[in-house]
């Protein structure tokens, strides 16, 4: 028998159900080898060879593989096809001692059914080393960096601060946007509306101020009170007259398929689930045999694919909602493997209320998985229906000198948006005729004023990455959880990133003193350089090299020149409740704190009080809610006589108590509102 090699027992357990008893399927469990954790674990000055050690877990995972070897006829590795895959396959062979002089099988496959399986299996190839060293390239970069900047900031600033490639990229944009936020200076205008009734029907609609004396009005145009009231007394005794209607048929074309980054965006806008989960949950799918490989930047489709979708909308939906023809989307990145497919359904006749059977393996929540699945095969199949045709009317109304605007809407035929909703607003206007004299009903001017930039969100964080060519498919999600468990940014309450204290102070010192570390250009150059080592056309040494250098004579240089940042302790009015002394305020990586100033002779320490929420303590009556923070930086909620009361939550109680058991209500970090006692099901 042969021995097929993967990285994941639900991937192994699928495939073997396919093979059945001609294959032996084992797990590698991940990676079996890595760079040591306690030290740097790269010889510069032997041509940055690395010192790979298999880590006592792996060797535990690997022994079972390791005694079937002598039994079997040939090993076949079926890791994932990336770099990362090629990699696992790389050090397995190392790890297992295998001879690389013997005929050792690679096979590659997009999705994990039957066909693809067999298929791959009759074409094998060998391991792909121009992947496997721009994974390495990447790995030894990123641990580089880490290693030789990190010490630098815990002397400079805090103790126990790390230092990414990547990651500290990130944390500049969402720094840079909060400085954005904060100087942004407001603008006032004002908007004109006319509330409008047609005689004949009755019907009322409204129509915007859109012009004056023939010249287009602009929405910042109207900048003070006065000048709107000026308008409002030019416009008294006016007749308002349809003056013009235009009517067009206005066609909208289905969005693609999802690559990693559009997935990632919208399960995070239409679910709330962080790239993280959605990555994690993407995996299981694809290893369940649901969804093709779900790290990619391709819009390529199979042509199997392709026809089995035509049939699927034909049969389901009728002809008139295939678009007619196969569609194909253009990928526009420039480093996309186009040699990938685009995330898909295996089976676009498997709905998502159909899946649970094959969930039945999989130690996650069938509830995310099947909602994450319904998304991606609304996407694939919209991809491939005919357009959706609304009616759009425009009604140009005369006033006095001015002209005002409305504008319907009407669905003609919804095309894919039967299976994709997308938000569009229906607006209905009465059946108006040229000439036709309308009567006012109220003019309205509002003030508004200019709103600043908005702070990144999970979603917008991801496009933001894709569009500077920073991080690659596989990478948006570790970027995301990194600078949030490194307490360099948090979210609001509204789940978008703002800074922290030392995420300021890092991103400042970094971007002063290190720029070429959180250069957007430089990183996106550098991933590029990735990308001509995986095609072959660069080796990873120079490119290490090339970086290292000039880098480390600059990390050597700073650390002359740069004085110690770490923030001044901050006077307080407290007292030490352990020693008598006063409380100061100081600074960690965690975040601010307060600790005796006679440290280290005490070292006791508490943490800032966060602002009431206004409640009472449900349990104890005493005390009222407070907002706390664990030593890591993560918010929960408790009484504020804790520990003396243990009243504590997660969620964010919101004042009301469960109409069913009495327990507080709380809020989700979906925006859900629940009970907060387990054992009771009351959502609102």
């Amino acid at each position: 028998m042969d021995l097929i090699i993967v990285e994941s027992p639900t991937k192994a357990r699928t495939i073997q159900k396919f093979l059945g008893k001609k294959y032996h399927v084992l797990s590698s469990f991940g990676h079996v080898r890595d760079l040591p954790k306690g030290n740097l674990g790269i010889d510069i000055a032997h041509n940055f060879e690395p010192k790979y050690v298999v880590p006592l877990l792996a060797r535990k995972k690997i022994a079972p593989i390791k005694k079937l070897l002598k039994s079997v006829d040939k090993v076949i590795m079926a890791t994932d096809e990336d770099r990362e895959g090629e990699a696992i396959a790389w050090h397995l062979i190392k790890a297992l001692g295998l001879d690389e002089t013997e005929k050792i099988d690679r096979i590659a496959f997009h999705e994990i059914t039957k066909g693809a399986i067999e298929d791959a299996l009759k074409s094998p190839r060998e391991i792909d080393l121009d992947l496997v060293d721009a994974q390495q390239a990447r790995r030894i970069l990123d641990r580089l960096v880490g290693y030789k900047l990190s010490p630098f900031l815990w002397q400079k600033v805090a103790k126990g601060l790390s230092a990414g490639r990547v990651q500290s990229v990130a944390v500049r944009l969402i720094v840079e946007r909060e400085r954005e936020i904060k100087n942004f200076k407001p603008q006032e205008y004002w908007s004109i509306e006319a509330r409008l009734k047609q005689a004949e029907t009755r019907a009322e609609f409204s129509a915007g101020l859109a012009a004056k004396n023939g010249q287009p009005v602009d929405r910042l145009d109207i900048k003070s009170k006065k000048e709107a009231e000026k308008i409002l007394k030019d416009l008294e005794g006016a007749k308002y007259r349809v003056d013009k209607i235009a009517k067009n048929e206005v066609k909208r074309n289905p969005l693609p398929p999802f690559t990693t980054s559009t997935l990632q965006q919208a399960a995070w806008q239409k679910l709330r689930f962080s790239a993280k989960m959605t990555m994690s949950l993407a995996q299981n799918l694809y290893e369940s045999g649901l969804i093709t490989y779900h790290r990619t930047d391709s819009l390529n489709l199979a042509q199997s694919a392709l026809a089995d979708a035509k049939k699927f909308i034909i049969e389901r939906y009728g002809q008139n909602y295939w678009a007619g023809y196969l569609r194909r989307y253009k990928t526009r990145s420039k480093n996309a493997q186009e040699a990938h497919e685009a995330i898909r359904p295996t089976n676009p006749y498997l709905a998502a209320k159909d899946i649970t059977a094959e969930l039945k393996n999989s130690k996650m929540s069938a509830g995310p998985l099947i909602k994450l699945y319904e998304l991606i095969w609304q996407r694939f199949v919209a991809s491939q229906m005919s357009r959706a045709i609304f009616d759009s009317t425009a009604v140009d109304i005369a006033a006095a000198n001015y002209g005002f605007r409305a504008n319907g809407t009407a669905i003609k035929f919804d095309g894919f948006l039967k299976v994709y909703p997308v938000r569009y607003e229906e607006m209905t206007l009465p059946a108006l005729k040229e000439k036709e004299i309308l009567e006012l009903l109220e003019l309205i001017h509002a003030q508004h004023f200019t709103q600043p930039p908005a702070r990144y969100s999970e979603a917008t964080l991801v496009k933001k990455l894709e569009a500077e060519g920073i991080g690659r498919p596989s990478t948006y999600a570790p970027i995301i959880s990194t600078i949030q468990e490194r307490n360099y940014v948090q979210k609001d309450e509204n789940k978008k990133f703002f800074p922290t204290d030392i995420g300021f102070t890092v991103n400042d010192i970094l971007t002063e003193h290190f720029p070429e570390i959180v250069d957007i250009k430089f990183t996106a150059r550098l991933e590029e350089e990735l990308d001509e080592i995986a095609d072959g056309q660069k080796q990873w040494q120079p490119v290490i090299k090339e970086f290292y250098d000039p880098f480390s004579a600059h990390l050597e240089q700073k650390y002359e020149e740069v004085a110690k940042q770490k923030p001044a302790a901050e006077p307080t009015d407290k007292i030490c409740p352990k020693c008598g002394q006063p409380l100061v305020i100081r600074t960690s990586r965690f975040g601010k704190f307060y600790a005796c100033s006679d440290f280290p002779k005490c070292r006791y320490t508490e943490n800032l009080a966060l602002p009431k929420l206004g409640l009472a303590c449900p349990k104890c009556l005493e005390g009222d809610v407070v907002a706390k923070k664990t030593k890591r930086g993560k918010i929960f909620y408790a009484c504020s006589r804790w520990p003396k009361c243990d009243f504590a939550l997660w969620d964010k109680p919101v004042g009301q108590k469960c109409p069913q058991c009495d327990s507080p209500l709380v809020q989700t970090a979906k925006e859900k509102i629940k009970c907060s006692n387990k054992e009771c099901d009351y959502k609102a």
